[in-house]
């Protein structure tokens, strides 16, 4: 072990590197940045000439607000690794920074209301009819929550965003438009949702015509006008859900299943499902896993392993979310037993659901 005149003082390592006394104290008791030795006395720390440089990398990650455990990855991580780390944060940040954005807008209209604008959005029947029907099943239907009874439609410069959600699964889907206007989020309620639907058919071409001004809502569909207002709640921030769901998961298995062979295991009386409490009620959860070959399995309460891949959903819901996604081929993303199961469409990485777990 170095003698103490060998060493820097925790005055002298805040200096060469950018921290506070405070802060090494800090990282100290975080385990990020602990002192090469402790007088067992006094209590003074002291540091090499070697942790000069992570104390900086430390400052540094501390500058652009990166979080304490990925920190501490970082002082301990190769290079590359390092390189990830700043990717991922990199990526964080610019999301922040447009949700940031999206709010100030918000916050000023509150503040200081603009001038009426109206922004009409035309849309493919076949197009809006798929979308819808890729999320509707996520409607939230408890009348406690109000602010999940409708869809979002997230009108952008190219297209229209679809999300519902009940809080126990989140449907996204996406359809093309030409927009006349600026970009709108709008809350429409569930009723007009499904007036709309009921109107779209294979027969009719002719582009919906979707009017948005303030909360009033005009829909042109089939030749029949459709007239509604905005539900005035704000609806939770998908976006920031969806990163927290799904968005980084290098540890996902993405596992393609034949739609209609999983949907008769699910509804086979004799599918194995595990007893579990959920919020303070029995459950009969369907418990997906991957077995040797790769392929997705319902599992029996006998077959759960602690390190095996597997997730408890509820199985209802996952036949819904098959129902609603369409097609003979879906790739379910398994992240283990308290991530969220992912439905995505092999050919369309903007329609998917998320169902979220049920612990095992």
């Amino acid at each position: 072990m170095p003698s103490v005149s060998d060493l820097h003082s925790i005055g002298e390592l805040a200096r060469a590197s950018g921290l506070t006394v405070s802060a090494l104290r800090f990282y100290d008791s975080a385990g990020v940045l602990e002192p090469a030795l402790v007088d067992p006395v006094s209590g003074y720390r002291w540091y090499t000439d070697e942790q000069i440089a992570p104390a900086r990398l430390v400052a540094g990650l501390r500058r652009i607000g990166m979080p304490v455990p990925e920190i501490a990855a970082a002082v301990r991580a190769e290079p590359a690794a390092v390189h990830l780390l700043l990717d991922t944060h990199l990526r964080r940040l610019v999301d922040g920074l447009a949700d940031a954005r999206r709010e100030v807008t918000r916050l000023r209209t509150l503040v200081d209301p603009a001038p009426r604008t109206s922004t009409t959005v035309l849309l493919s029947p076949a197009d809006l009819a798929a979308a819808l029907d890729a999320v509707r099943f996520a409607v939230g239907a408890d009348p406690e929550l109000p602010m999940l009874s409708g869809v979002l439609l997230d009108v952008e410069s190219d297209g229209v965003r679809l999300v519902a959600t009940d809080r126990y699964r989140l449907a996204l889907a996406r359809s093309g438009a030409d927009v006349d206007g600026p970009p709108v989020r709008v809350f429409a309620p569930v009723d007009l949702v499904d007036q709309i639907r009921a109107l779209l058919t294979a027969a009719d071409a002719r582009p919906v015509r979707l009017t948005v001004a303030g909360a009033d809502l005009r829909v042109l569909v089939a030749g029949r006008t459709l007239t509604g207002s905005a539900l005035p709640y704000d609806f939770p921030d998908y976006r920031r859900l969806v990163r927290q769901a799904v968005g980084e998961r290098p540890t996902a298995r993405r596992i393609p299943v034949d739609v209609a062979a999983l949907r008769a295991a699910l509804a086979d009386p004799a599918a194995p499902t595990v007893a579990r409490d959920h919020d303070g009620t029995p459950r009969a959860v369907t418990v997906l896993g991957v077995d040797d070959t790769g392929d997705l399995r319902l599992l029996p309460d006998t077959e759960l392993t602690s390190d095996a891949l597997l997730v408890g959903v509820d199985g209802g819901y996952l036949l819904d979310a098959l129902n609603a996604a369409g097609g003979p081929q879906l790739v379910l993303e398994l992240d283990g037993p308290i991530g969220p199961l992912a439905v995505r469409r092999p050919d369309d990485a903007d329609t998917y659901s998320v169902l979220m777990p049920i612990r095992l």
